[in-house]
């Protein structure tokens, strides 16, 4: 390629998702020349609309936080199916035993990322849509060459110092580096919809989220701007390989076999007659990154939706992906010991996380959010998780170990179930399931 075809930037950014946007804003307000390519344009559809409380202090820092309240549904808390008078349990952020924030926000996923792109583009980042990294070589610790095709036919290369990677769910380095592993032990796809009319909870808890479990797996009700609530369910492996025929009708014979959940949709509108697949959830790397380049988000790991983890993990992963960067362009020598630092980090969050996860179909732990208790603050403790507040905060940390070791005693109370369940879990992460990234069928 000739010379003058190539163009020179401090920091590549991959992907314009939260976690890629992130990561450029804050680079190029420290001074860095930063190139964010982003293949497809805004907006563009994503799932994970349901953002967490801990996400709040990362919006402040970015200055997007007004941003954010313009263009999301307030979001008290989660609930939870339960054998009570109302039919279920109320999560609200407000009792957490940390310093999260009492609340957060869910929005179109659509509308909140093209926000924080133009945002990262406000702050001094170079921000191109349809540009498609297609090859990173690497030459140097600091040396990368990325070619560029751009959605009009064009074609160029830039030679960065460094690589940010949040392509998403496509990881791109860790693909190329043969990084990326299966989790072998969950696995799971998604079937989902938008609709309107849906009923939601009254009175206070009219933004939660809302979770419920059946036997193939869990279902959401998200509550969305102008009346708009996203619907689905997470489920196994082996039971959407049983999907045959319209999608549409699939999408709504699963609902059914949720009684609670499907007497507040049953009489709601499908928007555009939509429904959308996605599989092959859960997996990691088998690094966070090298000299030169560094995974971000999805790009480095995703777990199933559950609890809503993935912006969080992927904006708050990013601003300390910029520390590291920044802290190597000046001082390589301590590049590896703060990337295996993050690593350490990111990877004890993400366990965390996965503990109840893995657990949360099973009988125990069904048990236990069906009918919370608060006993040494534990019911609070599970709070804190769900606000996202699994890094920091000690009290938290020793609520959730004090939690694990209430689940074992729990759990051999009712061994012969749960052994079941572990192992149907352990068989279904091991089952073959080639959903892919998101297909969209319309009915």
């Amino acid at each position: 390629m000739a010379e003058q075809q190539v163009e020179q930037c401090d920091v590549v950014v991959i992907g314009g998702g939260p976690g890629g946007s992130t990561a450029a804003t804050l680079l190029a307000r420290s001074g860095y020349k930063v190139i964010a390519l982003e293949k497809a344009y805004h907006p563009r559809f994503h799932i994970g609309e349901s953002l967490l409380p801990m996400n709040l202090p990362v919006f402040e820092r970015l200055g997007v936080l007004d941003k954010v309240r313009a263009l999301g549904v307030f979001k008290p808390g989660a609930d939870f199916e339960a054998d009570n008078a109302r039919g279920y349990n109320t999560y609200a952020f407000a009792r957490a035993i940390g310093q999260s924030p009492p609340h957060a926000y869910q929005v179109w996923r659509q509308d909140f990322d093209r926000m924080l792109y133009r945002h990262a583009r406000e702050c001094g980042a170079d921000a191109r849509e349809g540009h498609e990294v297609v090859q990173v070589e690497q030459r140097g610790s600091r040396e990368s060459w990325l070619d560029v095709k751009t959605d009009d036919g064009g074609s160029y290369a830039i030679q960065a110092r460094y690589v940010v990677d949040a392509s998403g769910r496509d990881a791109l380095l860790s693909t190329k580096k043969k990084l990326r592993r299966k989790n072998g032990q969950h696995q799971s796809a998604a079937i989902f919809g938008h609709f309107r009319g849906a009923v939601r909870r009254e009175g206070e808890d009219a933004g939660n989220i809302s979770i419920y479990s059946f036997a193939h797996g869990w279902m959401w009700m998200i509550p969305l701007p102008d009346g708009v609530m996203s619907v689905g369910a997470v489920c196994r492996p082996d039971y959407l390989k049983q999907r045959k025929g319209r999608t549409l009708e699939f999408l709504l014979d699963t609902l059914k076999l949720s009684p609670a959940l499907w007497q507040r949709v049953q009489h709601a509108e499908l928007i555009d007659n939509e429904v959308r697949v996605t599989g092959n959830y859960s997996y990691d790397s088998r690094c966070m990154g090298g000299p030169g380049w560094i995974l971000v988000g999805d790009a480095f790991a995703f777990l199933d939706p559950v609890f809503s983890s993935g912006v969080y993990l992927a904006m708050s992963g990013a601003e300390q992906a910029v520390e590291v960067v920044d802290a190597a362009l000046r001082d390589p020598a301590c590049e590896t010991k703060r990337m295996r630092d993050l690593e350490k980090r990111q990877r004890a969050a993400m366990a965390r996380f996965s503990f109840f996860i893995y657990r949360f179909n099973g009988p125990v732990m069904q048990q236990m959010f069906r009918q919370p208790r608060n006993t040494w603050q534990l019911e609070q403790g599970v709070i804190s998780m769900l606000a996202g507040d699994l890094f920091d905060t000690p009290k938290v940390l020793r609520k959730l170990r004090l939690f694990k070791l209430v689940y074992a005693i729990s759990f051999l109370r009712d061994w012969r179930r749960g052994r079941a369940e572990h192992r149907y879990r352990m068989a279904q992460a091991r089952a073959q399931f080639t959903g892919g990234n998101t297909a969209v069928d319309r009915e």
